[in-house]
C-alpha cells in the first residue's frame, strides 16, 4: 500500500498560497512540515506548490505527484537525555512542478491571486548573478532571474497592483540570503531595461527577509526502508528523516509574521529586526563546539561525534567549553543562550546521526578561525587571559595537522598508528608539513600563530599568553594521551 492510499489529504485542498524553489529534503523535513502543523493547527489555510529549480532530476516532481504529494517525516533524536522518534504525514504539498517542462504552470502561479509566499533553497550558489540570462527564456537559467521574470510576470498580470507583492523566505546559506536575492533581482530588472514601475514595485510591494535555518536532515532512509514500511503500514518513495531540533531565524518586519503564522505552533520561529545575535549564536556554540572538540577527540580514538558524547571526558569538556567560556562572550540573554547549548549538546549525542569526524574536519583552519577565533580573542579582551580550553583546541587543530605527504595525500597518524587523511588547501597542508620537521614545540607554536594567512591578518603571538600555553599543550601532546589531558583541563 502506497502512502497516499493510506493517509487522507486533509490539508492539501487549500488555496496554492505558497511557492517553494526547492523540492529536495531539506525544506520537505523543514518548512513543509511548519507548514503543515500551521495548517493542522487551524493558524493556517494554505497549500505549497514545489517547483524543481533545475531540470536535471525530473523524477523527483514525478514521484512526489505520484503519491499527490503526500511524504512521511520521521524526526529522531535526544530531547532531555531520552531518544525520541515522531513520524508525520505531512499533507500540505499540492503538486510539483518541473518549470523545464512545464514553463507556463510557472507562469500561471504568478497570475495567481492566492499566492503570497515563495520559500527557497537553491544552494548556496542559487542566489548568484549569471551572465546571459534573459526574459525571453522559458525559464532562465539562475534562480535570481527566475524570480525577476516571475515578479515580472505578476506584475503585469495585477497592472502593478502594489498589495500583490511576495513574502520571500530564502533558505540559501550565504549571508544576507535576502538582501543578495533582492539585489540580484533588482540587477536583472535594470539589465533588461524593464520600466521603472516594475522596479519601483519590486521595492516596495514585496517583502525580502534575510533568515538563518538549523535543522540536520539525514534524508531517504536507504538502509530502514523496510523498518518505517513495517511501522507506518505503508510504502513511500520519498520519506525523509531529520533530527528533532529545528530553529528558523527570520530578519523581517514582525508585522510580516501574519502572513504565514508559522511561529505559532511547535516550529522554533523566532522572527526579529537583526539575525546577527543569532547566527553568531549558531557558529559560535553549535559550530564552534564541533570544530574546538572533534580534532582531539579523533586523535584520541572516536570516530563519530555520537562517540565522543558517550564519553564522560569529552562530555564535560563540551559542556565547560560552551558554558565557561563561548556563552560568556556572546551578547544575548544567558539563559537564552544556555538553552541553545543545552540542544546542541543533545543534537551531538542523537544515536541517529552517524556524523563522522573526519568529515568535519575538512578545512579546519578556514574553520578555526571562523567559528573559535574570535570566541577566544572575545574571551581574551573580556577576562584579560587566555580561554584554557579554548587555546587547548587550538593546540588540538595544530597536532591533528601533523601531517606527512604521501602519493599526492597529505596523512597523519593516531596513536594507536591509525592513520587518516587531511583534507584543506595545498599551500596550508604543506605548511604544516614543512613545520613538522621541527621537533620543537615552541617553534612550532610560533610559526602556526604568526602565520597572518591562517588569521584574517591577525598574528597570534601578539595574544599575550596565548603562544606559551598552546607550545604546553604540544607538549603534553608529545608525552602523554589526549584523552588523559582533556580529563586534566
Amino acid at each position: 500500500m502506497k502512502v497516499n492510499e493510506k493517509i487522507k489529504k486533509e490539508y492539501g485542498n487549500y488555496p496554492e498560497r505558497i511557492l517553494q524553489f526547492g523540492e529536495g529534503n531539506f525544506l520537505r523535513a523543514f518548512a513543509d512540515w511548519m507548514i503543515d502543523g500551521a495548517n493542522e493547527r487551524g493558524d493556517y489555510q494554505g497549500s505549497i506548490v514545489l517547483c524543481q529549480p533545475i531540470g536535471e532530476f525530473p523524477k523527483m516532481s514525478d514521484m512526489i505527484n505520484a503519491q499527490d504529494g503526500i511524504y512521511t517525516l520521521a524526526m529522531r533524536g535526544i530531547e532531555n537525555g531520552e531518544a525520541v522518534e515522531r513520524i508525520k504525514a505531512i499533507t500540505s504539498v499540492s503538486r510539483c512542478i518541473n518549470a523545464y517542462r512545464d514553463y507556463e504552470a510557472l507562469m500561471e502561479i504568478a497570475r495567481s491571486a492566492d499566492l503570497e509566499v515563495i520559500i527557497s533553497n537553491t544552494t548556496e550558489a542559487g542566489i548568484a548573478y549569471k551572465e546571459g540570462d534573459n526574459i525571453t527564456d522559458t525559464p532562465p537559467s539562475s534562480f535570481p532571474a527566475k524570480v525577476t521574470q516571475f515578479l515580472y510576470e505578476r506584475y503585469k498580470a495585477f497592472h502593478g497592483d502594489m498589495t500583490k507583492g511576495l513574502l520571500f523566505l530564502p533558505v540559501e546559506l550565504i549571508d544576507y540570503n535576502g538582501t543578495e536575492l533582492k539585489k540580484i533581482v533588482l540587477m536583472y530588472a535594470n539589465e533588461w531595461k524593464l520600466e521603472k514601475e516594475f522596479i519601483d514595485w519590486i521595492e516596495e510591494a514585496n517583502k525580502f527577509t534575510n533568515t538563518l535555518v538549523d535543522r540536520i536532515v539525514t534524508g531517504y532512509p536507504r538502509d530502514q526502508i523496510s523498518y518505517f514500511e513495517e511501522k507506518n503500514g505503508y510504502s513511500d518513495d520519498v520519506i525523509v528523516t531529520s533530527e528533532v531540533f529545528n530553529l528558523w531565524v527570520i530578519e523581517g518586519k514582525k508585522e510580516w509574521a501574519d502572513i504565514l503564522p508559522i511561529h505559532k505552533g511547535e516550529a522554533n520561529v523566532i522572527w526579529t529586526e537583526d539575525v546577527t545575535p543569532y547566527k553568531m549564536r549558531k557558529v559560535r556554540i553549535l559550530n564552534g563546539g564541533h570544530t574546538s572538540t572533534v580534532l582531539a577527540a579523533y586523535l584520541a580514538g572516536h570516530n563519530i561525534v555520537f562517540d565522543f558524547m558517550k564519553d564522560n571526558v569529552f562530555e564535560n569538556y563540551l559542556e565547560k567549553l560552551l558554558y565557561n567560556e563561548v556563552i560568556p562572550t556572546l551578547e544575548l540573554p544567558r539563559e537564552e543562550l544556555e538553552e541553545f547549548a543545552k540542544a546542541v549538546s543533545d543534537r551531538f549525542a542523537n544515536p541517529y546521526i552517524k556524523h563522522n569526524l573526519l568529515d568535519i574536519s575538512l578545512n579546519s583552519c578556514s574553520k578555526f578561525n571562523a567559528r573559535c577565533l574570535p570566541t577566544l580573542l572575545a574571551y581574551v579582551d573580556k577576562f584579560k587571559e587566555v580561554p584554557k580550553l579554548l587555546t587547548f583546541s587550538l593546540a588540538a587543530f595544530i597536532k591533528f595537522y601533523q601531517v606527512t605527504k604521501v602519493d599526492e595525500k597529505y596523512i597523519g597518524k593516531r596513536a594507536d598508528g591509525t592513520q587518516y587523511q587531511v583534507k584543506d588547501d595545498a599551500d596550508i597542508l604543506e605548511f604544516f608539513e614543512n613545520i613538522w620537521a621541527n621537533s620543537n614545540m615552541a617553534a612550532i607554536a610560533k610559526a602556526v600563530l604568526s602565520n597572518t594567512s591562517f588569521w584574517s591578518g591577525k598574528d597570534l603571538t601578539e595574544v599575550a599568553g596565548l603562544e606559551v600555553s598552546v607550545a604546553a599543550y604540544l607538549e603534553d601532546m608529545n608525552n602523554k594521551e589526549m584523552r588523559e589531558i582533556v580529563a586534566s583541563l
